[in-house]
């Protein structure tokens, strides 16, 4: 099985490799040394590159107390999740599937092996506790395709230790750069290699020796083509046009299927919920902004966005009706709490979520999957854009959130005209979904439009939790009918069931009573 470590350090590099005094750091009492380790690690890649590309180091690697499979993924600057699994010599199937995201059905060969010794020194507390681990890493780095070479260099790397004060590591630094150590300019370890071993440019391959360092130029899920339309971004990649701000906030929900896939099946905390968004912001966009990009080309991706958005949806749905009734179990005085209520809710949903988790895995490795993520990456290599995505965007962008703004306010306004019941909550349902899309037209123009956009987001979130607040009051009454009919069943009392239903019913008496003046409010300032 494979097992999680945060870790969190700074790489530096020096004209020699000895080290400062350390224990002048301020809470070291000693320094112990650990002795020298000899490692030897193959990393793997695609003939692209596509995981070095998005920073994600995957690598074989003996030597050391941590011999094994070792998969990074980036987290912010100096912090990475290692994901390891034990030494084998084929990469276990759980990673695999942590990368399929971005590898999907391309091949992962071994591009560059990294010999180092490793000399070890911990620096301890008065109590002899771990605070961060130093070492000093003699490396030798061969590439292992094309007509790359060799390199050597030695570096230096500071690890916290695990619960550790990441403010410890600015005085390791201070101490260091007083040496005169100075930060490395490579990321990581791979990404110095795949520079430093790249084959030598030459009139015919110096465009392709320019790509292969992909490493040192962040994240990129996949390579791409410059759009065909005459506007393209300023040079310094800021967005000029409306289709460059569309494609933007395409390619950012593009990245969030492809980064937020680990997770998911990693079952990571709203994970799903995160990955069910970046599908409805996508689809939203390519209906909002139909006069940038052409709906021939869009409609299909679309129609697998939404089967994606649904399969999410059999695990979120579930997982937000979860705990909104055991918050409200849990605020029940215990007279008004009959029968094994907590555990029968318990069980119904671990239940559920073990099976709809099980089909989501399914999903995320289906050809289906895998070749929508693909046509994004080929509808964002060539776009396709229309007239107007040329257009200035203060031009464009306004008028596509008024036009969905417009739509929404028919909806609530009908809502609001039916007497309280299924149809009112159907409206309302559909209402909410419109305000969803509203908003995500409101924050792809942010970049562009700047505060009048960033108010209409807030507006349309203040909507939505009113609505969404509703539509699970609706959910949850009906989830409560099935679990009583159950407990009743079963010969269990089904009168705390009623007590909760009666409690949802409640708040989506209060959410319909809230919506007239809340709408009125949003109507009279909506900047659109």
């Amino acid at each position: 099985m494979a097992d999680t470590k945060r870790e969190i350090e700074r790489k530096y590099e020096s004209d020699d490799a000895a080290l400062p005094d350390l224990t002048r750091v301020p809470g070291v009492a000693s320094v112990r040394e650990r002795g020298v380790t000899h490692l030897d690690a193959i990393y793997y890649d695609t003939a692209d590159q596509r995981l070095a590309a998005s920073s994600v180091t995957l690598r074989r690697r003996t030597g050391g107390a941590d011999a094994g499979w070792h998969l990074k993924f980036p987290v912010a600057p100096g912090v990475r999740d290692e994901i390891r699994a034990p030494l084998s010599d084929t990469l276990p199937d759980e990673l695999a599937a942590l990368v399929r995201s971005r590898v999907r059905d391309r091949e992962l060969l071994p591009v560059v092996r990294l010999r180092s010794d490793r000399d070890v020194r911990h620096l301890l507390d008065e109590q002899d506790r771990l605070l961060a681990e130093v070492s000093v890493d003699t490396v030798h780095a061969e590439r292992l395709t094309g007509e790359g070479g060799e390199a050597h260099w030695t570096e230096i790397e500071v690890e916290l230790a695990d619960d550790g004060d990441p403010a410890f590591l600015d005085k390791v630094e201070k101490r260091l750069r007083k040496a005169g150590v100075r930060p490395s300019t490579s990321s990581s370890k791979l990404a110095r290699a795949l520079a430093e071993t790249a084959p030598a440019p030459d009139a015919g391959t110096a465009g392709t020796a320019g790509r292969q360092d992909t490493a040192a130029t962040p994240p990129a899920t996949a390579p791409e083509a410059a759009p065909r339309h005459k506007h393209r971004p300023r040079p310094d990649g800021t967005p000029a046009t409306a289709g460059d701000h569309v494609l933007a906030y395409v390619r950012a929900q593009r990245d969030a299927l492809v980064e937020l896939d680990p997770a998911v099946r990693q079952d990571v905390p709203d994970a799903v919920h995160r990955m069910r968004v970046a599908t409805r912001r996508l689809r939203s966009t390519f209906r909002s902004f139909r006069a940038v990009l052409d709906r021939a080309a869009t409609d299909p991706v679309a129609a697998d966005l939404k089967w994606l958005a649904t399969e999410l949806g059999k695990d979120r749905d579930q997982e937000v009706l979860a705990e909104r009734l055991t918050r409200a179990l849990g605020r029940l005085p215990a007279d008004q709490v009959t029968g094994p209520v907590a555990e029968r809710l318990a069980a119904w949903s671990e239940a559920r979520h073990k099976g709809a988790h099980h089909e989501l895995l399914a999903i995320l490795d289906s050809r289906r999957h895998l070749s929508l993520l693909d046509t994004l990456d080929a509808l964002l290599a060539d776009p396709p854009l229309r007239k107007k995505a040329g257009a200035r965007p203060d031009k464009v962008l306004p008028k596509a959130v008024r036009k969905d703004f417009r739509k929404l306010a028919g909806l609530v306004e009908h809502a609001l005209e039916l007497p309280p019941g299924q149809e009112r909550d159907t409206a309302l349902h559909e209402a909410r979904k419109k305000t969803k899309r509203t908003r995500y037209a409101a924050e792809a123009a942010v970049p562009a439009l700047g505060k009048p956009a960033e108010e209409a987001v807030r507006e349309m979130k203040t909507l939505q939790g009113l609505l969404g607040d509703h539509q699970d009051s609706v959910m949850a009454r009906r989830t409560l009918r099935e679990l009583a009919a159950v407990a009743h069943a079963a010969g269990e009392s089904d009168f705390t069931y009623g007590v909760l239903h009666a409690g949802e019913a409640h708040r989506a008496r209060a959410a319909e009573e809230a919506l007239p003046e809340t709408w009125s409010s949003i109507s009279r300032s909506f900047p659109f």
